[in-house]
């Protein structure tokens, strides 16, 4: 009898926000890919549930995209309108027919009953459903997913260097270094994370770091990623089926000019 009124739209779910979001951001088209600073003001009833949240340094926001079109079920990424339909399903889009956003935040302070966040995707006036901590069993190092390759390079390289902050932890040479060599790898090898493409880096223990994050390559099961120490200069060897090329790092190369001056940061060897 329960199943049945559910699969009959008969039984209705009533959510009371717990929050609101407040942000800069005023409307969907003005918020960047990766997310906005912003803050969620918690109601009283709920402050309570607040205690001891300091003690965690990401949170899974879950908001309600009350702007979304909730009669769509199928769409184009909005990341690139190049690529095929998909199923909202299986994608990340806030047009769905019950438009729950679930968004990973870093959790920057707490003041009263406000949270500072950072890299939410929720213009100003959301009401957010729930917050939930993110744990270390959250992840899965090596999913299978589609190969949603955004089509804006600076919109690759903003959500690559995300990618790389999250894993390694700091901004520093071998992180800028990494993130350059795999927007290079995306386009002449397609999806970084490809479990026939191999990565054997020589070197730089932090590029070693950062490139393994990016590409989610094991050293097992299957193994993909290679890690050699050396005191000389760094290189990353890449390779799929029977294509392979060489990056070494330029001598000199500093954070300034791994930021400013990608175009002459390696030497390539295609072997």
């Amino acid at each position: 009898m329960f199943m049945a009124l559910v699969e009959n739209h008969a039984l209705p779910v009533t959510l009371k926000p717990i929050g609101v979001v407040e942000s800069s951001m005023k409307s969907t088209g003005a918020i960047p890919y990766t997310g906005n600073w912003a803050k969620v003001r918690v109601f009283p009833a709920y402050l309570p549930a607040m205690h001891r949240m300091t003690e965690h340094s990401h949170f899974w926001i879950l908001c309600w995209f009350h702007e979304a079109d909730r009669s769509l079920l199928r769409k184009i990424p909005g990341v690139n309108p190049h690529l095929p339909e998909y199923g909202v399903f299986g994608l990340r889009a806030a047009q769905r027919p019950n438009p729950i956003g679930l968004t990973l935040v870093d959790l920057e302070k707490v003041e009263g009953d406000m949270l500072y966040v950072s890299g939410l995707d929720a213009v100003d006036g959301t009401p957010v459903l729930d917050i939930k901590p993110y744990f270390e069993s959250d992840i899965v190092f090596s999913p299978k997913t589609p190969h949603i390759r955004t089509a804006k390079y600076h919109l690759r390289e903003r959500d690559f260097h995300k990618q790389a902050l999250a894993h390694h932890g700091e901004e520093c040479l071998g992180l800028e270094l990494g993130v350059q060599m795999a927007l290079i790898i995306d386009t002449c090898f397609g999806k970084i994370q490809a479990p026939d493409l191999q990565v054997t880096v020589t070197g730089d223990p932090c590029l070693a770091d950062v490139l393994q994050g990016l590409t989610r390559a094991r050293l097992a099961n299957p193994a993909r990623f290679c890690y050699r120490e050396s005191t000389g200069a760094a290189t990353v060897t890449w390779q799929k089926d029977d294509k392979a090329v060489k990056f070494r790092v330029r001598p000199g190369v500093d954070l300034t000019a791994a930021r400013e001056a990608a175009d002459d940061l390696f030497d390539f060897e295609v072997l």
